[in-house]
C-alpha cells in the first residue's frame, strides 16, 4: 500500500509538473518597444504580436522579439575624395524598424538589419558623396556632405526601414594633408584682412575728397553771394553782433594816430579810472 501511494503521488506531481510547464509554455508578453514574430516548428506567422499578453501553441511556438524603437549604432566608413586624399569618418546611425517591417526582417536579416543593410547603405552613400568634392571641400562643408549622404542611404535602403538621421562625430585626414589646408586657411584669412584694410583705406580716402569738394563748393558759393550781394558782409556783421556798442578812439596824438575799436564798456571802465584834472 505505501508503494502504490507513493506510485501515485509520484505520478500526480509529474502530470502537475507537465501542466504547468504547458500552462507556462503557452502564454507570452511582449514588452513595450518591441513587436512578437511567431514561429511555429520553424515557420513564420505573417503577422507580428502586438506588445502585451498573448497565447500561443506550447512547446512548438516560440515568440521572438523585435524592437520598433529608434536605435543608434556607431560606425565607420574610409573613404576618397575627388582629389584621391584618405578621409576616414566616423558615423553615429539613428534608425529603427517599422511595424510593417518586422516579419520580413527577422527573415532575411536575423532581427538585426545594421550590420547586414544599414551599415553597407551608409558606408556607400558616403563614398559616393566624397568623391565628387576634394578633401578641403568635404572638412568645410560638412552639413552638405550629410545631407546628400542621408538622402542617398534612404534610397539605397528603401522602405524596409527608416534612417532618422546621420551624425558626422570626426574627418580623420592624413597630416600632411591636415597641415596643407590649415596653411590655405591662414593665407586666404590673411587675404580677406588684408582687401578689408585696403577697402577701408579706400573709404577714409573718398570721404576727405567729398569733404574738400564741399568745402569749396561752399567757398565758391559765399564767394559768388559777395559778389551779387555786398550787403552781405553787413548781414553777417549784424548777425554776429553780441549787443555791445562799439566805440572808435584815437591813441596817439599828431600823425602817428591809430584807431582802436573798443566796446563801450571798456571805455566806461577808462574814464572811471582817469582822474579828473
Amino acid at each position: 500500500m505505501r508503494a502504490q501511494t507513493v506510485a501515485k503521488l509520484i505520478g500526480v506531481a509529474i502530470i502537475i509538473f507537465v501542466v504547468v510547464i504547458a500552462a507556462s509554455t503557452s502564454t507570452y508578453v511582449v514588452q513595450p518597444g518591441y513587436r512578437g514574430v511567431e514561429v511555429t516548428l520553424g515557420k513564420v506567422s505573417p503577422q507580428f504580436k502586438p506588445e502585451g499578453f498573448g497565447t500561443k501553441s506550447p512547446f512548438v511556438t516560440t515568440i521572438i522579439p523585435v524592437m520598433i524603437r529608434q536605435q543608434t549604432r556607431e560606425v565607420q566608413a574610409p573613404c576618397y575624395s575627388s582629389d584621391l586624399q584618405q578621409v576616414n569618418m566616423d558615423l553615429r546611425v539613428l534608425y529603427s524598424i517599422p511595424e510593417a517591417s518586422v516579419v520580413g526582417i527577422y527573415q532575411n536579416y536575423a532581427g538585426d538589419p545594421f550590420e547586414s543593410l544599414i551599415a553597407p547603405r551608409v558606408q556607400e552613400a558616403l563614398k559616393e558623396v566624397t568623391a565628387q568634392q576634394s578633401a578641403e571641400q568635404i572638412v568645410k562643408n560638412r552639413e552638405d556632405i550629410k545631407t546628400k549622404a542621408l538622402a542617398s542611404a534612404r534610397e539605397k535602403v528603401g522602405n524596409m526601414l527608416v534612417i532618422a538621421d546621420l551624425v558626422i562625430q570626426n574627418i580623420d585626414l592624413t597630416k600632411d594633408l591636415e597641415t596643407a589646408i590649415e596653411a590655405k586657411m591662414v593665407q586666404e584669412q590673411e587675404a580677406a584682412k588684408a582687401k578689408f584694410t585696403q577697402q577701408k583705406a579706400q573709404i577714409e580716402a573718398d570721404t576727405v575728397v567729398i569733404k574738400a569738394k564741399g568745402d569749396a563748393e561752399s567757398i565758391r558759393i559765399r564767394g559768388e553771394a559777395l559778389k551779387q550781394t555786398p550787403a552781405f558782409i553787413d548781414l553777417q556783421i549784424v548777425e554776429k553782433w553780441d549787443g555791445k556798442a562799439p566805440l572808435v578812439i584815437n591813441s596817439g596824438a599828431g600823425g602817428n594816430s591809430a584807431n582802436i575799436l573798443l566796446p563801450l564798456s571798456d571805455l566806461q571802465k577808462q574814464r572811471a579810472a582817469t582822474p579828473v584834472q
